[in-house]
């Protein structure tokens, strides 16, 4: 499948909001193991947010958006709580959040391409590690994570019990 993966734009935030609707509708009408909500997470802030930081990327096939993925510098708070396999300061780590598949392009190497351009962006940026948080109970997600080399840390309570979500693994790929 011939993949580009770019920097998000301003002009792709429409689509961004339609392709988390379109997941987040897939995902009420089977198993949800992620655990998101539509209008709660993610939503088209997180597009805003992620395009205006420059830390957007997408995956195009032709010229449609099948993922898209944040790669930051920030933390969720949870992360301090925990000894990681590297002490390094969050500017030498990057942190993978709103990783987002389309749901026409599910189990099409979609997920597994963005991985690899995470792990080769931040090998090109220097950075000591990527790290990352999944719900304990997104079973396919934490199976692609281990299979690109991310090392379980510990599980926290990121404050999503509301949402039925009590406990997050933490996985850390030191590079």
């Amino acid at each position: 499948m011939d993949i580009t993966i770019e920097l998000g734009k301003k002009s792709d935030i429409d689509e961004l909001e339609q392709l988390y609707n379109d997941i987040n509708d897939h995902l009420a009408r089977g198993i949800n193991y992620p655990g998101w909500r539509k209008d709660i997470y993610p939503v088209r802030e997180n597009a805003v947010n992620g395009v205006a930081a420059n830390n957007l990327y997408v995956a195009r096939h032709n010229g449609k958006i099948a993922g898209t993925i944040i790669l930051s510098h920030e933390p969720e708070p949870a992360y301090d709580e925990v000894t990681w396999g590297i002490e390094a300061g969050y500017s030498e780590i990057f942190v993978i959040h709103t990783f987002v598949v389309h749901p026409d392009y599910l189990k099409c190497g979609i997920g597994r391409r963005l991985m690899d351009f995470a792990i080769e962006h931040s090998i090109k940026a220097k950075a000591k590690a990527i790290r990352l948080d999944v719900y304990e109970n997104n079973k396919p997600a934490i199976h692609l994570y281990e299979k690109c080399g991310f090392i379980y840390i510990d599980r926290v309570d990121l404050g999503y019990r509301e949402y039925g979500l009590e406990w997050f693994k933490l996985y850390e790929k030191l590079l």
